[in-house]
């Protein structure tokens, strides 16, 4: 037990100085959501409230994915509304939900023994790493921090640059090296981005015993987020990230409001953006995908 004291924002402070944010909204009305996902919804002739329903339908009949998510959840130390949570608003915003946890396991079957790289044009993400520009990285053993270096030095020295005759996009190192069907496309049950998956490499190898992943072997990195039980490991790890790096840069307890794990869930950038907490103080507020999560709550948590 520790001793906690009420702000004026509505948090508590531990009497280690750790905010913790309460459960609830900080906007009264939902923020914007974006265009693009507004387009996917339409183009799929549904809505969000149809799909919103079908996601919370088949977390309410299928039993053994929610004891799935309550062990992982278990395994990584949180609770498992935050993993309900990042699920169902990516069934909702992002993606339509299939109809059981079984055809996850077939589509990410359909996608085993094929080959896949990560590249870029006919630059492979191995020949990429090997340019002078990423030595900085290579005493960093840790997947995060490795991957999370590399993403700074995509940022600051290849972003819609010219390098070594080769000119780049302007567009995140996820989109332009990871993704090789389409820009934008996440995987699975947890929706996880390949690049992500690698960051969290490390995590889940110590917690759930799965084999590190290697960006030279693309397809092994498909399996770990298109395969539904290894999924869930990777999206717990990212919520545990994220709650984590809460802690230690911005000095802020997530773990009680499942509407900012999953914003952050959506918008990635733990480390970034909590550093931009510590800056400008306050609580961190919840986006569209976030908020819908606070709003239906009571629900998503009768689900467990």
């Amino acid at each position: 037990m520790f001793l906690v004291v009420a702000t004026s924002a509505g948090a508590a402070v531990s009497a280690g100085g750790l905010v913790m944010v309460p459960e609830g909204n900080r906007h009264a009305e939902q923020p914007k959501v974006p265009g693009a996902s507004v387009r996917r919804t339409r183009a799929g002739k549904t809505t969000f409230d149809e799909k919103y329903e079908k996601i919370r339908d088949l977390l309410q009949t299928d039993r053994k994915l929610v004891a799935k998510i309550k062990a992982t959840a278990a395994d990584y130390g949180i609770d498992p509304i935050h993993m309900i949570g990042a699920i169902v608003g990516e069934h909702t915003y992002n993606v339509d939900a299939y109809d059981r946890l079984q055809t996850y396991y077939v589509k990410a079957a359909a996608y085993a023994g094929n080959s896949f790289r990560f590249g870029y044009g006919d630059e492979t993400i191995g020949d990429f790493l090997a340019r002078p520009e990423f030595n900085e990285c290579d005493g960093r053993s840790d997947s995060y921090r490795l991957w999370t270096c590399r993403e700074n030095v995509w940022e600051r020295s290849f972003r819609g640059r010219t390098a070594g005759g080769k000119s780049f996009p302007d567009n995140r190192f996820s989109a332009v090296f990871f993704q090789p069907f389409y820009a934008g496309q996440t995987f699975g049950l947890g929706q996880v981005n390949p690049l992500t998956a690698l960051m969290l490499s490390d995590m889940v190898a110590r917690t759930s015993s799965y084999p590190k992943l290697d960006e030279n072997k693309a397809a092994d990195v498909y399996d770990a987020i298109m395969d539904p039980d290894k999924s869930l490991a990777y999206m717990a790890a990212n919520i545990r990230r994220a709650i984590d790096d809460y802690k230690t840069i911005a000095g802020v307890d997530i773990s009680r409001n499942p509407g900012i794990t999953a914003t952050l869930y959506n918008t990635g950038g733990s480390a970034q953006r909590a550093a931009a907490l510590k800056a400008k103080g306050g609580l961190p507020e919840e986006n569209y995908y976030g908020w819908l999560v606070n709003d239906k709550l009571a629900e998503l948590k009768s689900l467990l």
